[in-house]
């Protein structure tokens, strides 16, 4: 088992959009992937993207099942998704507390697309292609903001929804993020 230290908020790697994987064979991709997995269930995280944990690669993988952080979200499946793109599948947006491990204690209410289509690779590199909305949407979103230098406090539309997560929520016993 692998835990990867994760990135915090000011560290300017954060900030660097994420290149391409162009080696799906590679065991550095095949490890990547097995460290990212490992760190995200440590941390009780819904997502995790390769540059979280320093890697500057266009790799996210997410997963959502009985999470501490999002007691109220729907289940959504282990998925490693490689150089994705993604592509609204209407203009309606809602806004939800987000949380971040790169953001740690903090909570903000961010505006994302409700529905969406994301396609991109697999670990083996097989093509994934998948029309998602509600929490599934907002998770894959804010993951692939990750690859392009975004951090979700960047798409507050007001900061006076962004705040301490024991402040925004007492006595909700919400894991630290």
């Amino acid at each position: 088992m692998a835990i990867r230290d994760v990135l915090k908020m000011g560290d300017p790697r954060l900030l660097t959009p994420a290149l391409p994987v162009e080696d799906f064979a590679s065991p550095s991709l095949a490890q990547l992937i097995v460290d990212m997995h490992d760190t995200m269930r440590v941390l009780n995280g819904a997502g995790l993207a390769a540059p979280q944990i320093g890697v500057g690669l266009q790799v996210v993988i997410f997963e959502v099942n009985s999470n501490p952080r999002y007691p109220e979200a729907e289940s959504v499946p282990f998925t490693v998704l490689i150089n994705p793109l993604l592509t609204p599948l209407s203009d309606e947006l809602e806004e939800g507390w987000e949380g971040c491990l790169s953001v740690p204690g903090m909570r903000g209410l961010v505006p994302r697309h409700t529905a969406l289509r994301y396609q991109g690779f697999d670990a083996a590199g097989q093509p994934i292609d998948r029309s998602v909305n509600a929490f599934h949407a907002r998770v894959v979103q804010h993951e692939v903001d990750h690859l392009h230098g975004i951090l979700y406090p960047l798409r507050i539309r007001d900061l006076r929804n962004f705040g301490f997560t024991e402040t925004l929520f007492p006595g909700q016993n919400l894991q630290d993020d």
